[in-house]
């Protein structure tokens, strides 16, 4: 596995991204020092216009100044247009350049941490600021010194005014930032939390309906809104506290200026002119410090983002590219297995050893919490293993890119769930390029083909048109389908017939029996007797551990007092000859079965040794 690189060393493609971006923005810096030397277009006009011709009383001066003003403001509002597009592109470079890097980042860090990631939201947060006015008055506030030094050439107690007025400013800004930094992060985790419990409630509107829990989820959601929406007025009461502070002081300064102004002409210091333009400039130099203090909410979450991203991305690596392996045949080396699920400390599966071979179909019994769906997860590659191996055809599993692997090993969750888009596209797994032969043939194996034709546009029909017309049952179909396209070599199982009647359970055997004839093979975790007909083998798990492994028969004669209901044939199935019954319903001939004692742990001692005690864990994901 390879090791994750150094928090000190930057990742490639953060890294791509700033040497690509950093000279374009040294352009929208270039375009800002021109504009800013453009504004000094209006006060200086006034200048003229009071001092030279009021005095002089020359309209061919006016005319003149006139015509050159309105050039100079048209280029400047050309090159202000010109870098605000800049500067929006260049959000969207960073933002196209860094999506696929920071989706597959935050995809894998999930993955290995169990915690929902915000890199997109982050990214967003950074492309929002790069669009907006509050990005330029960044660009801007660089060249306040420069309308300050040519109040200073007014007249220095001008410009004394001004320096201390931009001091109060930039002592209110940093005021900002230490008072609503804390309160704005709470407000932004509040609302996300708000909006994550509002669509879990939505995504299961029939359950809370069904249960009578409008009124209970309705009111814990409010509970969260008002919460969310409580910090997020409180915050925007301090940040609006300061904006408006700014303002207030931005326009008393400019009336002081005038009101010092008025008096240095009266003392017949400086000329009413330079006092009109000192006002102006001032104005001017002020105006993108009340930007950024206004906008303050929206640049930190900017800044709290790129930080989340830098850390994201430099702290998950690139997923390293594999040399490609042959098809490998379907057989599987499991070797004193453990595996620590995403987010917690112990592991729910333990040393846990067993081998599949080709045209097998391997069941994994075992109670609630046992650590089936761990080991499921950790055949298809999804929950890294803490300990020992896990071999296809003997190459592990890490040795196979993602994508590879996931065409290799089919595999079906015990919770099926359909993504935005047709059903024909789900049983493709989004594949832009899917093959239609091969999705009806995954259909057909499923026996979901059927079903699928039935629907108002059959394979073309909108999963969100139809989803609660699905029953649980024909969406599992449709999961089986999914997991078969493609050909795996192997097919994992998570509880398949948990929702599936006995047609259902028919298909899902007849699906198993032609992945054996060609050589192919299945792992099935099992709670119910029809999901193992077709199992030779079987792996009992207990407490995370291997408890017993073999012929299927063997083992259930060893578990029968555990696991009787699982040498029973299905409910309402028929009874068929001994000799045509599968092992699994062989496994305790000629007697009763006695009734299941799911209080007792499984028994693979030997007789008359007592089994350890079964801890009483819940697996995660069970």
């Amino acid at each position: 596995m390879a090791r994750a690189p150094q928090k000190d060393r930057e990742d490639a493609t953060l890294a791509h991204i700033r040497r690509t971006v950093f000279p374009i923005l040294w352009g929208v810096f270039f375009f800002s020092m021109i504009v800013n030397a453009l504004m000094l277009t209006g006060p200086l006009y006034m200048l003229q216009v009071y001092d030279r011709v009021l005095g002089s009383r020359s309209e061919e001066t006016l005319v003149a100044l006139s015509i050159l003003v309105a050039f100079l403001f048209l280029m400047m509002g050309i090159l202000d247009y010109v870098r605000a597009r800049v500067a929006a592109r260049v959000g969207a470079k960073v933002q196209d350049g860094l999506d696929e890097r920071v989706f597959r980042a935050a995809l894998q860090k999930a993955r290995t941490d169990g915690a929902a990631q915000t890199g997109l939201q982050d990214l967003e947060a950074v492309q929002r600021l790069m669009t907006s006015p509050a990005f330029l008055a960044l660009f801007d506030i660089p060249w306040t010194p420069l309308f300050i030094a040519a109040i200073f050439v007014f007249h220095p107690w001008l410009g004394w005014l001004a320096i201390g007025g931009g001091v109060l400013l930039i002592i209110i800004t940093i005021v900002n930032q230490t008072v609503t930094r804390r309160p704005l992060r709470e407000a932004t985790v509040a609302g996300r939390g708000a909006d994550r419990l509002a669509a879990e409630m939505q995504g299961e509107a029939e359950l809370i309906r069904s249960l009578g829990m409008a009124n209970a989820a309705l009111a814990r959601w409010r509970t969260e809104r008002e919460n969310a929406l409580g910090q997020s007025v409180a915050t925007a009461d301090r940040v609006g506290g300061f904006t408006t502070l700014t303002k207030t002081l931005r326009l008393f300064l400019q009336s002081a200026m005038l009101g010092l102004g008025a008096y240095l002409v009266l003392q017949n210091e400086m000329t009413s002119g330079a006092m009109i333009a000192g006002s102006i400039l001032l104005g001017r130099a002020l105006a993108p410090i009340e930007m950024t203090i206004g906008q303050w909410a929206m640049i930190d979450r900017a800044r709290q983002g790129w930080q989340n991203l830098q850390e994201l991305v430099n702290t998950v690596p690139v997923e390293p590219k594999r040399l490609a392996l042959p098809r490998p045949a379907a057989r599987l080396d499991i070797h004193q297995l453990s595996v620590v699920p995403p987010g917690e400390t112990q592991p729910t599966l333990r040393m846990v050893s067993f081998k599949v071979e080709p045209g097998e179909a391997v069941g994994i019994i075992g109670p609630s919490g046992a650590g089936k769906s761990t080991l499921a997860r950790a055949l298809i590659g999804v929950w890294l293993p803490a300990g020992g191996q896990v071999r296809l055809d003997g190459a592990t599993l890490d040795q196979y890119d993602p994508d590879v692997l996931g065409r290799l090993i089919g595999y079906l969750p015990q919770r099926v769930t359909l993504f935005g888009g047709t059903i024909a596209e789900n049983i493709a797994r989004l594949d832009p390029n899917p093959d239609p032969d091969k999705i009806v043939e995954a259909a057909k194996k499923a026996a979901a083909h059927d079903i699928i034709l039935n629907q108002p546009k059959g394979y073309d029909t909108q999963v969100a048109n139809i989803g609660s017309r699905l029953s649980g049952g024909q969406i599992q179909r449709i999961g089986l389908a999914r997991a078969l396209y493609g050909d795996p070599v192997i097919l994992v199982l998570d509880e398949p017939n948990a929702n599936l009647d006995h047609e259902g359970s028919m298909a899902l055997n007849q699906a198993v029996r032609g992945l054996k004839a060609e050589g192919k093979s299945a792992i099935i975790m099992a709670h119910r007797p029809a999901a193992i007909e077709e199992c030779e083998k079987l792996l009992v798990l207990d407490g995370g551990m291997a408890r017993a492994f073999g012929p299927t028969q063997d083992v259930l004669k060893k578990t029968v007092s555990n696991y009787s209901e699982l040498s029973r044939p299905p409910q309402g199935a028929p009874q068929q000859p001994a000799a045509q019954q599968p092992a699994a319903q062989q496994a305790a001939p000629q007697q009763p079965a006695p009734q299941p004692q799911a209080a007792q742990p499984v028994a693979a001692k030997p007789a008359g040794q007592p089994a350890a005690p079964r801890p009483q864990r819940r697996e995660a994901g069970q």
